[in-house]
């Protein structure tokens, strides 16, 4: 059974299961605000005065702190309850699971299922073109605290590119397979996946995530050049930045870049039987994020989810 009132534990000890900032950490290190791959911006646990008595409600409020974050990192742990009689037992239990904890979260809570699909909006060209498209889309979030706990709770950013528009010639084709190609990119702590597959993988930084970002500089994720004859300039490619350093940062932003140097002059005047009339053009480019936002069914207190979503910019010539 669980501690009864009256049965104590070491100040120091409890305060250290607690607040420990350094290994082995405590819950609030990575359970609270944390600091960097830690936290998931929990209400964090009180401590106890310098040579006060641990109360019952208390210790066990820990054991039930650990219960909700193994719960959402599908974590197992042993340290769940405490019976009369078990102080080192318990103790050495406490401490694998607490280590155990801190790690999953500072890998970004692989393992979580609790999560959500929530649109963080579209932006598509105004027309076709046909040198560059270039379209940005920014993620804010209501302070770091929330940003760097979206991400170590096992949140991610899909990123979804797309054609629109023109159905007129080959450059149309070249484009639609290198979004079809690219599928969803999908930007999480500490690595980006693809869905796609085929054309030719010019660059893809997989082990690139939130917490291998620098303040204000774009990364290239994933950059796909054509492989279809005539057309082996012509190349997608998505970025992504922070506005800040990872401790402080608020907004994400992903940059969608379409380039098109491959000339098309199929087309000769008057003969437009079976011609496209425009072969030059390359389709409207369009861009989707999606939060997959940690959600509340699995043991957090709440959802962790982005505040807003802009356009950044949209151009194409």
């Amino acid at each position: 059974m669980a501690y009864s009132a009256g049965d104590t534990i070491l100040d120091d000890e409890y305060n250290a299961f607690v607040g420990n900032s350094s290994s082995p950490y405590g819950y609030n290190h990575f359970a609270g605000t944390g600091a960097t791959i830690y936290g998931l911006n929990q209400s964090s646990i009180s401590t106890v005065s310098a040579g006060g008595t641990v109360q019952a409600s208390q210790w066990n409020s820990l054991f039930t702190g650990l219960d909700n974050i193994a719960n959402h990192t599908n974590v197992s742990i042993t340290a769940s309850s405490v019976s009369a009689g078990d102080t080192v037992a318990i103790r050495s239990a406490l401490i694998t699971d607490l280590a155990n904890l801190a790690a999953a979260v500072a890998a970004g809570s692989t393992g979580a299922t609790a999560l959500a699909d929530r649109d963080a909006g579209t932006s598509t060209n105004s027309g076709t073109w046909n040198s560059t498209s270039t379209i940005e889309r920014s993620i804010t979030f209501a302070n770091n605290a929330t940003m760097r706990a979206f991400f170590n709770a096992g949140g991610s950013i899909k990123i979804n590119p797309g054609t629109s528009g023109s159905t007129d010639g080959n450059k149309d084709t070249v484009f639609s397979e290198l979004e079809s190609a690219m599928g969803t990119v999908e930007f999480k702590a500490h690595a980006t996946t693809r869905s796609g597959s085929g054309e030719t993988q010019t660059t893809f930084n997989s082990g690139t995530g939130f917490h291998d970002l620098s303040s204000d500089s774009y990364v290239t994720l994933l950059k796909l050049t054509s492989n279809n004859s005539g057309y082996t300039s012509d190349t997608l490619e998505v970025f992504v930045k922070i506005n800040a350093a990872v401790s402080s940062a608020t907004v994400l932003t992903v940059k969608l870049v379409a380039s098109d140097p491959a000339a098309d002059t199929t087309y000769t005047s008057p003969n437009t039987s079976g011609v496209p009339a425009n072969p030059n053009e390359a389709p409207a480019m369009s861009l989707n994020l999606v939060a997959r936002e940690p959600t509340a069914a699995q043991g957090l207190a709440s959802a962790i989810q982005y505040s807003s979503n802009a356009q950044v910019s949209n151009s194409q010539s």
